[in-house]
């Protein structure tokens, strides 16, 4: 756990990087989850505020989850960790499976656009020789300023911003997606799948502990999923040049 008397401004200004990204990707994760709750014809969020780019309506259903526990997380855990939610109608949901299913689906489809955005950046900026390989390759420093650009210049907190971008909204597309309750994976599945396996879905979201632990063996499984994202941006980026 990291002491208080280590955070100095570098690490400061490494989580700021983190927690705009996080803040900016999970409201548009939300926003697209209550927009297309009101295409749907379930208004719940709509009323709430939630179909809404302004990250405020999403920090004040959720201030734990937006605020205090990415700040935690990141300086005394080494990563940032942080959620958000979207209210809807269940009633609705077990009416209509499939909509609730694009429903479902829709924010981290929201986050893989935002990775493909930001991929495809960082892909060209590579390739014209702006951006290249740093020393030291990791999900939130996948890319330096050319030398001739020298240390100061706005190319390096573009660079960082489209690192964590890219980075984070695959691992928020890939961990929303898994099929374990509470998180979207399973609305999808219990869209696609609404007899006997959606009312499953549906007394495992209603019950706090059986979420609980959900959560926790998503955790226990996204290590195991991190490393093949981490090993395939970085060939993307730069074929060939780390090996296999």
């Amino acid at each position: 756990m990291a002491a208080m008397d280590e955070i100095g401004p570098e690490r400061v200004a490494e989580f700021a990087v983190w927690f705009v990204v996080f803040l900016f990707s999970s409201t548009l994760h939300e926003a697209a989850h209550a927009l297309l709750a009101k295409l749907g014809g379930d208004e719940t969020a709509y009323e709430g505020g939630q179909v809404s780019l302004s990250p405020l309506p999403h920090i004040r259903r959720e201030p734990l989850g937006m605020l205090l526990v990415p700040m935690m997380t990141f300086f005394f855990a080494g990563y940032l960790m942080g959620w958000a939610s979207t209210p809807y109608d269940p009633d609705w949901a077990r009416r209509h499976p499939g909509r609730q299913a694009l429903m479902s689906a829709a924010g981290p489809v929201a986050n893989l656009l935002l990775a493909a955005a930001a991929g495809m950046a960082l892909y060209l900026l590579i390739g014209s020789g702006i951006f290249v390989s740093p020393h030291t390759l990791t999900l939130g420093h996948l890319a330096d300023p050319a030398p001739r650009y020298g240390a100061d210049t706005l190319l390096n907190p573009a660079a960082a911003v489209l690192s964590v971008a890219l980075s984070l909204n695959l691992l928020l597309f890939v961990f929303n997606l898994l099929p374990i309750p509470p998180l979207d994976g399973s609305g999808v599945l219990h869209g696609l799948l609404p007899g006997s396996f959606g009312r499953l879905v549906d007394a495992m979201r209603g019950n706090p502990v059986m979420s609980l632990v959900g959560l926790v063996a998503a955790w226990q499984i996204f290590p195991y999923i991190v490393a093949p994202i981490f090993a395939m941006v970085r060939e993307v980026l730069y074929p060939g040049l780390y090996g296999p």
